[in-house]
């Protein structure tokens, strides 16, 4: 029964093709508590321990939708032991996912947040190092251009060979030629050509208009939660938002895990983002990035000069 399972696996392209013989080398950090079971223990407690921790792929698990299996192994490989944590966690990498530097990259992540699990199938099934270095090769720099490095916990070394009883990278015969959608561009990020009138009017709808380095980017309950540097903020506006304020106040996009924002990709670059004071906090209803002496930000020092709202 398991080896059909295994073949039926290898059909789908979720196995590397050595799917016969032995499943060696199947635990990420070495130690069993991240895996299904000690292949020490016996056949009827290490089934018992794996049907408990198979579940149900949530639907909430955005970074894992539309995934080829249903159902993910607990405690994952990341040493994730319950549902809470996984969510937690997985959300973050959904902007990688979305910048789309790799086919496989929702793939890799999910063999790691949310391991494929099936009642029939004793062994933990880890991505393989070939399909860790493809997604490593093609998203690291994006990752970098935002101030990130590749984490340890995803280093390709931990990984087994394409050998061994794994997952790899999808080949030409297992990738379907359906259409990429393409991802929702953030209200606030799209890019406009707005005139000296349009950038007054902007302004005066606005609370606040700043010009920024960001310092750090998170993602909380779905929204972009941006922490500019203390001393690089420029003040052009504010309205009901005070200097003191600013000092220890963070920027929030909304529905930012939802988007993307390609005006925001590098974490060194200056900023202009107006927004507005919502319920306590600092929204961003628009955002470009900084570039001296183009001639949208000339009009926009120009309109600065002489706004009347």
């Amino acid at each position: 029964m398991e080896r059909g399972i295994l073949w039926l696996l290898c059909l789908l392209g979720l196995l590397c093709a050595p799917c016969i013989g032995s499943a060696r080398g199947l635990f990420l950090f070495g130690q069993p508590e991240f895996a299904a079971a000690s292949s020490s223990s016996s056949s009827s407690s290490s089934s018992s321990y794996k049907r408990s921790n198979c579940k149900p792929i949530p639907a909430s698990l955005l970074l894992c939708r539309g995934i080829e299996y249903p159902n993910m192994r607990l405690p994952n490989l990341l040493g994730h032991e319950t549902l809470q944590e996984v969510l937690e966690q997985a959300g973050a990498w959904i902007p990688l996912v979305q910048k789309q530097c790799h086919r496989d990259t929702r793939k890799f992540l999910c063999s790691l947040f949310a391991p494929v699990c099936i009642d029939d199938l004793d062994e933990t099934i880890q991505p393989c190092h070939s399909l860790c270095q493809q997604v490593k090769e093609s998203c690291a720099p994006v990752m970098s251009a935002f101030g990130f490095p590749w984490p340890d916990m995803l280093d390709c070394g931990r990984f087994p060979q394409d050998n061994d009883l794994c997952i790899p990278p999808a080949s030409g015969d297992h990738v379907l030629p359906t259409p990429r959608e393409a991802p929702k561009v953030c209200e606030a990020c799209k890019s406009k050509n707005e005139d000296d009138n349009e950038i007054v009017e902007n302004l005066c709808r606005n609370d606040f208009a700043l010009k920024i380095k960001v310092k750090e980017i998170a993602y909380i309950n779905g929204d972009t939660k941006i922490t500019p540097e203390t001393k690089s903020k420029t003040i052009y506006k504010l309205n009901g938002v005070t200097e003191r304020d600013l000092k220890k106040t963070v920027l929030w996009l909304k529905g930012g895990l939802q988007c993307t924002c390609d005006e925001m990709n590098d974490i060194n670059a200056p900023y202009l983002v107006m927004g507005q004071r919502l319920a306590g906090e600092l929204v961003i209803t628009s955002v470009k990035r900084w570039q001296k002496g183009q001639r949208a930000f000339k009009r926009f020092s120009r309109s600065i000069r002489k706004l009347q709202c």
